[in-house]
């Protein structure tokens, strides 16, 4: 009966206060409040973006070693094939430790084949050929050699040097060495028949000398008692 009461009571000061049955009077009530939420939402500021999830950090990259003077059999140990070992790689006979750009020199990087070892020649040419991944960079076009400078002085700049390759100079003393037996054997050689063919030849000059010599004495008193 309360609840009853109440609600005629809600609906006389309805009419009363608003001119309006109770049913428009509440379907207006609900439609300003869908207005009202709509328009809040164009002008309220934009929600936060949710929180990316906590990434593990990376591992820092240890400091180069450095290596001295190794040969180009021991800088193919360091082409990236081994994750312990850093990634190195050789510019005009200078190693750098390009370990912080692994995904490009790398197992499966772009220039992976120029890892662990000097590839002056194909970095000058740029050239992804076998016969080029050497140090030699002998008969290269100024072009060529301008663009070779061009990759020593951005690996200057971006990575640490930290050895250089030995070069191959025992292999040239063993064949000047034995250039000199090959070039004293034929020397000792010349000498002899040298020797052997000067008294031969002197002997033959000598020969026709003294035949004439006995010919013109004896012939000189032939003709003396004649006249």
């Amino acid at each position: 009966m309360a609840v009853a009461e109440l609600w005629e009571t809600l609906k006389q000061a309805i009419v009363a206060y608003t001119g309006l049955s109770p049913a428009a009077f509440f379907t207006a009530v609900a439609v300003a409040a869908a207005l009202y939420h709509v328009v809040s939402g164009l002008f309220a500021p934009p929600s936060p973006p949710p929180r990316p999830r906590d990434e593990p950090e990376a591992e820092p990259l240890p400091p180069p070693v450095q290596l001295g003077e190794v040969s180009e059999e021991e800088l193919r140990q360091y082409d990236g094939s081994d994750p312990k070992k850093p990634l190195l790689m050789a510019i005009k006979g200078q190693i750098y430790d390009v370990t912080q750009s692994r995904m490009f020199y790398g197992p499966g990087g772009p220039y992976a084949l120029f890892a662990g070892k000097d590839a002056s020649r194909a970095l000058a040419k740029m050239s992804f050929e076998p016969q080029d991944l050497t140090g030699d960079i002998s008969g290269l076009g100024p072009f060529e050699l301008d663009a070779l400078l061009d990759w020593e002085y951005k690996f200057m700049g971006k990575y640490v040097k930290v050895g250089t390759v030995k070069k191959t100079a025992p292999v040239e003393d063993g064949n000047t060495s034995t250039s000199p037996e090959t070039n004293e054997a034929p020397s000792a050689a010349e000498p002899e028949p040298e020797t052997e063919k000067t008294p031969a030849s002197s002997a033959a000059e000598r020969e026709p000398e003294p035949e004439k010599t006995p010919a013109t004495s004896a012939a000189e008193p032939e003709k003396t008692p004649a006249t």
